[in-house]
């Protein structure tokens, strides 16, 4: 089974979907023109059952197959992130300040491509459930529309994600058993002491030394406090304080980013930055406040479904180009939330050798949306078979 014949048949309207959507980014849960779109097309393929407005902008549609059964969870994520686009496409940005630099206004066309091929075809016994969700990079949509009931108002039984992957060879499948991706939490250390005078620092309460000893000891935490053979990121990515090169100012304020796997290692990392916290500020004199978040959970696949879903890859793009028991990483998904919901499978595909996510000059390869969007559509024909005869 390689690309669908009739989805490699739409690669020119899906590419035209794609390129339509870079030019409307939005951010988080207001994707109001995205989920528009999205709902247009999803009635011009003649889907009737289309929930709309789920955690806001998201949407839930449901394509029955022609016989009775379960119902497979089929999800894309439709938000951009803050920022300029430098890719100088014609189809780039007309939203300052926001860009598709994350590949979700392809992952949205795959899902689209795939729901246009299996409202035509529908050869599955059972349902799909098409989910177009808000807010991946920014608000946990992924969480908000489990939250809202999406796995029990329709059935889902199982749920499958993926994510385009640059520098990996183009239409390669990568993905592994158990854990993916990393829960990500957030920390922010707010220090007050007492400005002044540069000339007279011994009438201050210094808050940018105190600033430059939480960092030192916050690196210990990784260091001194954690089984290496555990993973573990813990990385202070601001420190802003200060105005004036003859002031000590008053406050400081300290913003980092901790990624783990092991609810304990988590439990760890969360304990000793609050004794850093208070210890440090008793040792500058200082008053200061840790606020610490957690975001989304680790992104655990089902090895059951991973070994289904890397076989069926297999079947659109050959057993050479399907990597299982893929290295975890650092990185995170709010599709981890459904995960933790339902069994399920997050996947990569290789979009050849581009620019990365996040970078100002990436553009999604619309040469990976017919494959991208055949393996959603095979995946629902190989878990819903109809019956023979």
């Amino acid at each position: 089974m390689p690309v669908v014949n009739r989805i490699a048949g739409l690669a020119d309207e899906m590419e035209g979907w794609r390129k339509h959507l870079h030019t409307i980014p939005e951010l988080s849960f207001d994707c109001f023109k995205t989920a528009a779109f999205v709902a247009e097309r999803l009635r011009e393929f003649g889907i009737e059952e289309i929930h709309e407005g789920i955690a806001k902008t998201g949407i839930v549609a449901i394509i029955e197959g022609r016989e009775p059964g379960p119902t497979v969870g089929l999800r894309a994520d439709m938000d951009a992130l803050p920022m300029q686009e430098e890719t100088g496409a014609e189809h780039a940005s007309q939203t300052p300040g926001a860009m598709h630099a994350c590949g979700h206004d392809g992952h949205t066309t795959m899902l689209l491509g795939a729901a246009k091929y299996l409202a035509e075809t529908r050869n599955f016994a059972g349902r799909v459930a098409l989910i177009f969700q808000p807010a991946e990079e920014d608000g946990g949509g992924g969480g908000r529309m489990v939250e809202a009931g999406i796995m029990d108002r329709f059935d889902i039984s199982q749920v499958y994600g993926m994510h385009n992957a640059p520098g990996e060879p183009e239409g390669r499948f990568r993905t592994s058993p158990g854990a993916l991706m990393a829960a990500v939490d957030t920390f922010t250390i707010n220090i007050t002491g007492v400005g002044g005078h540069a000339a007279t620092p011994h009438l201050t309460k210094d808050p940018v030394a105190a600033a430059v000893g939480f960092y030192t000891a916050i690196q210990t935490i990784v260091s001194r406090n954690h089984d290496p053979v555990k993973d573990v990121v813990v990385s202070v990515t601001q420190i802003h304080t200060g105005s004036a090169e003859n002031v000590v100012p008053e406050k400081a304020f300290i913003n980092g980013t901790v990624r783990t796997y092991d609810p304990a290692v988590q439990d760890m990392v969360e304990r000793r930055l609050n004794e850093i916290v208070k210890g440090q500020a008793a040792a500058y004199d200082v008053a200061a406040e840790l606020i610490y978040t957690r975001w989304y959970p680790a992104t655990i696949n089902n090895p059951e479904k991973a070994e289904f879903a890397a076989q069926v890859a297999r079947e659109v793009v050959g057993p050479d180009a399907v990597l299982l028991n893929d290295d975890r990483e650092m990185g995170a998904e709010d599709f981890s939330y459904m995960l933790n919901a339902r069994p399920g499978c997050y996947l990569f595909l290789g979009q050849g050798d581009t620019a990365p996510v996040h970078h100002p000059k990436f553009d999604f390869n619309d040469a990976i949306a017919p494959i991208g969007a055949s393996f959603f559509a095979r995946m629902v024909e190989t878990a819903l078979p109809l019956k023979e005869g």
